[in-house]
């Protein structure tokens, strides 16, 4: 299965859930994937529904996983919509911050670095994938965009750069003076990692006080709107 997921080129963050998932799978019956058939899979969708209580955006993880394996890796010719279902996600609108929400929030962002990031995410509508990896480099001052490589699907794009944003970006520049990455981490050679960038989120978002939840994806929504 490791093998399959390579030569597809799927992305390692992909390969890791769909192994968890695969392996998480067999733990529950006690027996290899290979010797588990449609009415296993029935039963274990069951345990993830109504013992488990996990979300149907959760469980679509699984289903991807499972649907993988039975398909490609054991090459079974089910009927794949029928034998291994999505669950129905409920449709549900974001909560979205208001300019001034965000304004008060990034004012509670205690590290320079990590303000940046954020600003990053909301003024360009940056995953924070996306954000934590950018380079000097991708800094189009002519165009006034951004260059995002290798994003979400592992597709290179370009994104809008406010003057705003551009201003900032060129501040923190001049601060910290960043080479290889723009957003460098404490490994060397290697950006900051999300996980920090997610915790200093959290931190800020405790100290806001604000009641609506706050994430680095949020304020991807909040620029979306």
């Amino acid at each position: 299965m490791i093998n399959d997921m390579q030569i597809r080129n799927l992305s390692p963050h992909t390969q890791d859930c769909y192994l968890l998932q695969i392996s998480q799978f067999a733990r529950h019956f006690a027996k290899s994937p290979a010797l588990l058939g449609p009415e296993d899979v029935r039963a274990y969708q069951v345990y993830l529904t109504n013992e488990k209580k996990l979300a149907p955006k959760s469980i679509h993880v699984t289903v991807s996983a499972l649907r993988f394996f039975y398909r490609v890796t054991l090459g079974f010719e089910w009927d794949f919509d029928l034998i291994i279902p999505c669950p129905k996600v409920p449709k549900t609108l974001a909560v979205i911050l208001s300019p001034e929400e965000v304004l008060h929030f990034l004012g509670c962002v205690e590290s320079l670095k990590h303000q940046v990031i954020l600003t990053t995410c909301y003024a360009a509508g940056l995953r924070i994938s996306e954000a934590v990896r950018l380079k000097p480099g991708a800094i189009d001052r002519q165009r006034m965009v951004l260059r995002v490589d290798q994003g979400k699907g592992k597709k290179d794009r370009y994104v809008m750069l406010s003057a705003r944003l551009l201003e900032t970006l060129t501040d923190y520049w001049r601060a910290v003076r960043p080479k290889t990455w723009m957003f460098p981490g404490g490994i060397p050679n290697e950006p900051i990692s999300t996980n920090a960038v997610q915790d200093a989120c959290s931190k800020a978002h405790r100290l806001s006080g604000l009641a609506k939840p706050v994430t680095p994806h949020s304020l991807r929504h909040a620029f979306a709107v």
